[in-house]
């Protein structure tokens, strides 16, 4: 059996695609799109999608991170990779029922942020398919996009999470 080399595409059975980031002599370190990095034996049941040979060279850091940043503008439809603010990492969002014979509701802000970003994203997903559109009108590409603009509007609350202000929602200005 040939073993992989490192940078090598593959699709795993459960994990999904991924590149493969280290090898040792009875595992492959594989970062995967939607699960991270995960260890799997040698012989577990992937296809390999691209092979790189094995080299004896080591690869750094930089270049596995924007080999994955690559796979994943590819292969997901995320758009860009947005950080949460420092003063919000591992923190976390309560909410409180007016009835205080409730219970609250706690949960990760970097979960909530995940779900903000990704709706973020497909609603930029969906801007770019109306803008290259060929069944619909001028018009009604206008009418869309205004509609897309005031739902960045009604999500700029949101912006206090966001590390980077060009990552926040922007909305139409008033003059």
């Amino acid at each position: 059996m040939k073993l992989l080399g490192i940078g090598s595409r593959i699709e795993h059975s459960t994990y999904g695609l991924g590149v493969v980031t280290n090898v040792t002599s009875k595992h492959y370190w594989v970062t995967f799109i939607k699960d991270g990095l995960e260890t799997i034996d040698i012989d577990s049941d992937f296809e390999v999608i691209e092979a790189v040979e094995d080299e004896v060279d080591t690869i750094s850091f930089y270049e596995v991170e924007k080999s994955l940043k690559n796979l994943l503008q590819k292969w997901s439809d995320v758009t860009q990779i947005a950080t949460i603010a420092d003063r919000w990492k591992n923190g976390t969002l309560i909410f409180r029922p007016a009835d205080a014979n409730l219970a609250d509701k706690e949960i990760p802000i970097d979960t909530f942020f995940h779900k903000i970003v990704m709706v973020r994203d497909k609603i930029r997903v969906m801007e770019q398919k109306i803008n290259s559109s060929k069944t619909l009108d001028d018009q009604d590409k206008v009418d869309l996009q205004q509609y897309i603009t005031r739902i960045y509007g009604s999500l700029t609350t949101f912006n206090v999470l966001f590390k980077v202000k060009s990552d926040q929602f922007v909305g139409s200005r008033s003059k």
